[in-house]
């Protein structure tokens, strides 16, 4: 809901639980008012009507105020836009107009050639803020900044900021701590959103997972990005983010040419941590995911089975244990095209293998639909081989500095993505890919970051940096209305690319690709502040675990601390034992039966994965289900109680593994007990209203 003063000046914006409030001065200073509980449009003008306080040579009455900084004038905080062009440097502007499209707000100011428009919309309790940057004037204009959004916090003690950092094989980690006066910085300079940190903040200064107030914000964008968290020296808080990581210079605007940036998403809850989370979750799967009412289909990856060294009668076999099994999609990871026998070869050539596939993909893909099996393959369009047809043929199409090494890692360059004839080869290859055999899902992963970003003979080569993103979003775009049928994967070396922009455009994300199960558990945690199961795809795979640690575990664990999100399967069914794949089989319908609540339910993280007893809870009308996976015992400690949570208080619910009736708020403990024994044990226990 929007309300606008009658003077046109202030503007409120509400979802179902908070309001978000911002006031034009007579000076055309655009103020921030308030964030947080649901407010009226009159507490608005009140809190508008309140007088700044007084300014000094070193101080900015502005700082700490303001909606959206700008480079100039009385300002020392952080600007979200800097601008340059040959006469000068900064943003002097004063305010057109506003207007509204459906439930947007758009505020309107200029500065000569430069029209900026702030961009404002609710969606449930979450704020949608960017802005677009139009070039109206005779020359061109250097955006040196030009953030998506600043959010301003309240005015209170004790700031504690939440985020998640790692690197590959151990993405998205939760770590809190105490704000200091300055700026902390996250970010990457990588040229993709990074397995270093996700996109997102939280603060709170008192918060629990279900009580206190939290607010988040989360960038959209997959490419190189910034986000900074100050606390000025009044103790005022602000976020400023956007795309890139610098100030050097992110697009030159030609005339007549503009630049919208990423959304920017903010909300406030008074629900705790697990509060904002359950908030994220829905307006993902109901605004940003395609088809998020869908479920996903439990799948099989042959890459930790085969690697490269596949056949097509080979991938037979493992579609037949998978279907035995009961997978729904199976996946030729790495390994099918061109001369890629091993990382050294091949990218970029998007073509079958003619010894391992000779008739193509056709007969392979027929016969897995035959085993009522989706068929799915692994791309990675962005980078190529040095020994590949395409390399040898346009060189001069990766990323590259005159005179300078071509960094190779993982033996790969990096497409220039950004250049239009790199853009339309990827467009023929791959449309003609999916229109050769009947694919139903892509992988499409992302396996280096930029290194030698460089454009020789053009004369804005730093443009690459934020056009490779616009590319890559506007060729899944065209991919998918091509082949609306065909489901996409995010990856990125693991969990490299997840960010709302590339969640937009693709089904599904792969989390890291550690698939230790216990390693897992922290992982999706920190994944799970943000995202929802709908989107994070977990494996079960081989024990011992060959591929990151040797750790060993039992089947039960592994398919419980992946059943936690978008099933699927990646060890080699080929050396599983027949009562493994029984077992497998068990695991796979269970899933089927509780992946409603998993992937479209209420998330409640019921114990936090710290050593010992960690459990997650999915609720979905009058069924709820919890996932307890035991760490370790030590002592002989007895087991703790689970209350659980997201229930009616007046109903009764059966344990349906145990009998059990329970009354309200309900408290597991004979059901943990029963079935979870030692270390690295698991259960899942389902109740349903009686």
């Amino acid at each position: 809901m929007l309300e606008i003063a009658e003077n046109g000046r202030t503007w409120v914006l509400s979802g179902p639980t908070s309001s978000y409030a911002v006031h034009l001065t007579e000076q055309d200073e655009l103020l921030h008012l308030h964030w947080g509980p649901a407010i009226a449009l009159a507490d608005a003008e009140e809190l508008a009507a309140r007088p700044l306080p007084g300014a000094s040579s070193f101080e900015s009455r502005l700082d700490g105020r303001e909606e959206y900084p700008v480079e100039g004038g009385p300002r020392f905080a952080r600007p979200a836009l800097s601008v340059r062009t040959p006469e000068r440097r900064g943003t002097e502007w004063t305010f057109e107009r506003y207007d509204t499209e459906g439930d947007e707000l758009r505020l309107r100011f200029r500065d000569g050639g430069l029209a900026i428009t702030l961009h404002y919309r609710t969606r449930g309790d979450v704020v949608e803020r960017w802005t677009t940057l139009d070039n109206d004037g005779a020359g061109p204009l250097e955006l040196l900044r030009a953030d998506s959004a600043t959010w301003t916090l309240p005015e209170r003690e004790g700031w504690r900021l939440s985020q998640l950092h790692g690197r590959w094989a151990a993405e998205s980690r939760l770590v809190r701590s105490d704000l200091t006066y300055g700026e902390k910085v996250i970010g990457s300079r990588r040229g993709h959103t990074g397995h270093q940190h996700l996109p997102w903040v939280a603060l709170d200064t008192d918060a629990t997972e279900e009580r206190g107030e939290v607010y988040g914000c989360a960038l959209g964008w997959s490419g190189s990005w910034r986000l900074a968290v100050a606390q000025l020296p009044d103790a005022r808080v602000q976020i400023t983010g956007g795309a890139g990581y610098d100030d050097s210079g992110l697009l030159l605007l030609a005339p007549g040419e503009s630049f919208t940036t990423p959304v920017f998403a903010g909300l406030w809850s008074d629900t705790g941590y697990g509060g904002a989370s359950r908030t994220w979750h829905t307006y993902q799967r109901t605004y940003v995911i395609p088809d998020a009412d869908r479920d996903r289909p439990v799948l099989y990856n042959s890459w930790e089975a085969t690697q490269f060294d596949i056949s097509e009668d080979q991938q037979e076999v493992l579609a037949r244990r998978a279907a035995a099994v009961g997978v729904e999609l199976f996946v030729v990871d790495d390994g099918w095209f061109g001369a890629r026998t091993s990382d050294r070869a091949g990218l970029g050539d998007w073509t079958p293998n003619p010894d391992r596939f000779p008739a193509g993909l056709k007969p392979l893909a027929d016969r897995v639909h035959a085993l009522g099996m989706r068929f799915g393959l692994w791309v990675e369009p962005e980078m190529v081989n040095a020994d590949s047809d395409l390399y040898r043929a346009h060189p001069d199409w990766v990323q590259y500095q005159e005179g300078r090494k071509r960094t190779e890692f993982r033996n790969q360059l990096v497409l220039n993505l950004a250049r239009e004839d790199v853009q339309e080869y990827l467009w023929e290859q791959l449309d003609g890919l999916l229109s050769s055999a009947p694919i139903d899902y892509v992988k499409w992963d992302f396996n280096r970051c930029f290194t030698d970003a460089g454009w020789p003979g053009e004369a804005y080569p730093q443009r690459l940096w934020v056009d490779h993103v616009r590319a890559l979003y506007g060729l899944l775009d065209r991919l998918r209305e091509a082949h609306p049928g065909v489901a996409f994967e995010s990856c990125s070396g693991g969990g490299g690319r997840i960010d709302l922009g590339i969640m937009s455009r693709t089904d599904q994300v792969w989390t890291s690709d550690n698939t230790d199960p216990l390693d897992r558990l922290a992982i999706q945690h920190g994944f799970s502040q943000i995202h929802p199961a709908r989107v994070m795809a977990a494996w079960v795979t081989d024990s011992p675990n060959t591929q990151l640690n040797g750790r060993v575990s039992s089947l039960r664990f592994r398919f419980v601390s992946a059943m936690a999100g978008v099933l699927g399967v990646g060890g080699d069914l080929s050396e599983w034992t027949e009562e493994e794949l029984a077992e497998a089989r068990r695991w796979v319908d269970l899933y089927k039966e509780i992946r409603p609540l998993v992937q479209h339910g209420d998330l409640y993280r019921l114990r936090p994965p710290t050593g010992g007893l960690s459990a997650v809870q999915y609720v979905r009308g009058d069924e709820t289900v919890v996932l307890a996976l035991l760490q370790a015992q030590h002592y002989g400690e007895p087991l703790p109680a689970l209350r659980l949570r997201g229930l009616d208080p007046t109903a009764s619910y059966e344990c349906l593994e145990t009998g059990e009736v329970h009354r309200g708020a309900v408290l597991l403990h004979h059901g943990l007990r029963t079935g979870l024994h030692g270390d690295l044990d698991a259960t899942v226990l389902r109740l349903r209203r009686i």
